[in-house]
């Protein structure tokens, strides 16, 4: 029987920024910023979106993924490492909707899902290989569960914040995610500004000072944009 979970009267927290910001700025504060293989990928459309981890390695039973998510608060993102298995899926409806009805902010899966037409009605953002009818096709071991999960080499503990959107899913220290996020959202915050400029006739060589710059280079042939930019007090994403 499903609970009706209480009504959320904080304060709505900022959207996250996307994942193309989020490695610019983890790159610029010498932050690791794990990528998970590129071949995960969203069953759906999905806008930016944060959480942290809560990682488990599927023995092929459910009650590992059920235990997981009871210990888990709204907005974590569920990281299931079923070995990048290409022959079961270990996620179907049920355990998307369990997940989606505990307030999970997504569900980042190392192997297939399944029911995909009604993952695409509950809604909840899911990343996986891809799609297969068969469930698990393992006699389950006994033990206790694993709170970790590996994309393909890609250790997630619980330590861990995900970062993920149409772009792919960053792996990031909880420690260190605040200050990239906060500089990604000014990186993201910059680049909107020199898209609404290009719209208005405003050419990106044009805010650049491109012109003046290859002037430069060519003099000082050491010379880089980026300095070039920095010495000029103007944006640097480019």
């Amino acid at each position: 029987m499903l609970v009706a979970m209480e009504t959320d009267t904080s304060t709505p927290t900022q959207p996250a920024p996307p994942t193309a910001a989020v490695a610019d700025a983890a790159l610029r504060l010498g932050v690791e910023a794990r990528l998970a293989p590129v071949a995960l990928r969203p069953l759906a459309p999905c806008a930016p979106l944060s959480g942290r981890a809560r990682p488990v390695t599927h023995l092929g039973s459910v009650d590992v993924l059920l235990e997981t998510i009871d210990d888990a608060a709204p907005g974590d993102i569920l990281v299931i490492d079923n070995g990048g298995r290409l022959d079961e899926a270990c996620v179907g409806d049920l355990m998307v909707l369990e997940a989606e009805r505990a307030g999970l902010a997504a569900m980042v899966v190392w192997g297939l899902h399944r029911d995909t037409a009604q993952l695409r009605e509950i809604g909840l953002p899911v990343f996986s290989l891809g799609m297969c009818p068969y469930g698990p096709r393992r006699v389950p071991p006994a033990g206790r569960r694993m709170n970790s999960a590996f994309l393909d080499g890609v250790a997630v503990t619980e330590g861990d914040h995900v970062v993920a959107d149409d772009d792919g899913v960053l792996i990031v220290a909880s420690d260190r995610v605040d200050e990239v996020i906060e500089l990604a959202r000014e990186i993201q915050r910059v680049e909107t500004a020199q898209a609404e400029r290009m719209r208005a006739g405003f050419t990106l060589r044009d805010q650049l000072e491109f012109s003046s710059y290859r002037k430069r280079q060519a003099a000082d042939p050491e010379l880089t944009l980026r300095r070039h930019l920095q010495e000029r007090g103007g944006a640097i994403e480019v």
